[in-house]
């Protein structure tokens, strides 16, 4: 995506590795607040997905839309639960595997409500826009026309995927059904309304940074200096000798119930 480029510090595959945005001036910048896209840690050490069988890590591009956030705060009204504090998830299903910190521009096809243990997870079903089939894929039933079994798959993968770790399967709201394009973009606006009330301190983000240098509006806009500091004070990037755990390649085997 033009426009933005990426910087990484510190070395892959650490608990200190992160990656920083910048726009076209090279100021750093991110799409939630300057928070750098870095690596879940879960009781000290990396997390890594599963490979719950047959599925082989994820079976998508796995990102984020920038400022949205999923309100821990408000009921939704289809789901019947909170937020689970976090941007919007995306399954970008495109061709292209994306690097880490790629910035792309997708086109929006539809959503599934998941229920990450009792937390409202959206998780919206869109194409790449300079992917080669792009043009193919309007909507949700563009996906399950021209790619059987995909989207069942993915419902597959999000019940299970946390079973590894001795937690219980997911559930769904709208029978684990797949919602259109239209009621997907409107979802997408509302985690935007409450991001953007997020930023301007309208709503308590109760420990969130909400450190930003882009949104005028927001009581938490810092100077580019300022963001360039908290860069500088991190390790330099590094491709040295670190690796990812021995067991990231553990194959994981469940009975669907």
């Amino acid at each position: 995506m033009n426009g933005f480029s990426s910087e990484e510090r510190a070395a892959p595959f650490t608990l200190e590795y992160r990656i920083f945005f910048k726009n076209e001036k090279g100021q750093y910048i991110s799409p939630f607040h300057d928070i750098p896209i870095k690596q879940d840690v879960k009781k000290g050490k990396l997390r890594y997905v599963a490979n719950l069988f047959p599925y082989k890590g994820y079976i998508w591009n796995y990102g984020a839309i920038p400022q949205t956030w999923e309100d821990p705060g408000h009921n939704d009204k289809h789901t019947g639960c909170c937020g689970d504090n976090d941007p919007i998830d995306v399954c970008e299903i495109g061709s292209k595997v994306c690097a880490r910190g790629e910035v792309i521009k997708v086109k929006v096809l539809g959503i599934l409500a998941m229920i990450d243990e009792g937390e409202t997870d959206w998780k919206v079903i869109a194409i790449n826009v300079d992917d080669p089939d792009a043009a193919n894929y309007n909507g949700i039933n563009d996906v399950k026309r021209l790619k059987p079994g995909y989207l069942e798959a993915t419902v597959d993968w999000f019940r299970r995927y946390k079973v590894p770790d001795g937690k219980p399967e997911n559930q769904f709201s709208f029978n684990a059904e797949f919602k259109d394009k239209d009621f997907a973009i409107d979802t997408i606006k509302s985690t935007h309304d409450y991001w953007r009330a997020l930023v301007t301190k309208k709503t308590d983000g109760k420990g969130i940074s909400c450190m930003n240098t882009t949104v005028s509006e927001s009581p938490f806009r810092c100077d580019p200096d300022a963001a360039k500091a908290i860069v500088d004070a991190l390790p330099p990037p590094c491709e040295s000798a670190c690796t990812p755990p021995a067991d990231v390649d553990k194959w994981f085997h469940h009975q669907k119930n």
